[in-house]
């Protein structure tokens, strides 16, 4: 089944969500920017390494079955097979995560949202106080990235802090009630630093961004 950052919350709960960024940005003159994707790479070599792997191992059990333990049975069947599962993968991605390291998918996530970051010209803030919280279904994993403005003032590990606790809220199924958490925690810190201006503007969406724009569901 394949992640779909579209549908992954429903309409209550994205409006929840959009409910949760307006209320910490009234304290602040930061902008904070909400975006899930399926999964942040491929993992083209994942693909190609799974499926080498578990036709290897149907073609293994099928020489021990039929008792023609030799290279020229072996070779040719997990060449039949190497297909079917090379499509299997690709069709499920979830089976490519058992051959992506933690390393590998860390890399790419913060990869990703830093290009989305960019993308979504949440760089362009008046005061350069954007802020993403990105979140890669796929790898269940998410990055925080905040512009230079906030990076002045706020240390890195304290959005690392708040990420590790959102990424482990996703993988106990605690999706919804870990970002709005998140979500007040980052108007909290940008309050004290960020103090909500007379003149302030609301300049980034205060929906849940997805790849093409917002994350609206379909039904």
């Amino acid at each position: 089944m394949k992640v779909n950052a579209r549908d992954f919350f429903n309409r209550a709960e994205k409006e929840r969500i959009r409910q949760s960024v307006q209320a910490a940005e009234k304290k602040t003159s930061g902008e904070i920017a909400v975006m899930l994707v399926d999964a942040s790479d491929r993992y083209r070599e994942a693909e190609f390494v799974g499926a080498v792997g578990l036709a290897g191992l149907v073609a293994l059990i099928l020489s021990i079955a039929f008792h023609h333990l030799t290279i020229w049975f072996y070779i040719p069947v997990t060449f039949v097979f190497f297909f079917p599962f090379w499509y299997l993968v690709w069709k499920i991605p979830q089976l490519k995560l058992p051959f992506v390291s933690r390393r590998r998918a860390a890399e790419a996530v913060r990869e990703r949202a830093v290009f989305s970051f960019y993308k979504k010209s949440l760089h362009k803030t008046r005061h350069e106080t954007g802020i993403l919280i990105f979140i890669s279904l796929l790898e269940r994993k998410v990055v925080m990235l905040g512009d230079r403005g906030i990076n002045e003032k706020i240390e890195q590990g304290f959005w690392g802090t708040l990420a590790g606790r959102l990424s482990a809220g996703i993988r106990e199924g605690k999706a919804m009630d870990g970002l709005t958490e998140v979500i007040a925690r980052c108007g909290e810190e940008l309050q004290k630093h960020f103090p909500v201006a007379p003149d302030d503007k609301n300049e980034l969406a205060d929906d849940i961004i997805c790849e093409d724009g917002t994350c609206t569901p379909k039904s």
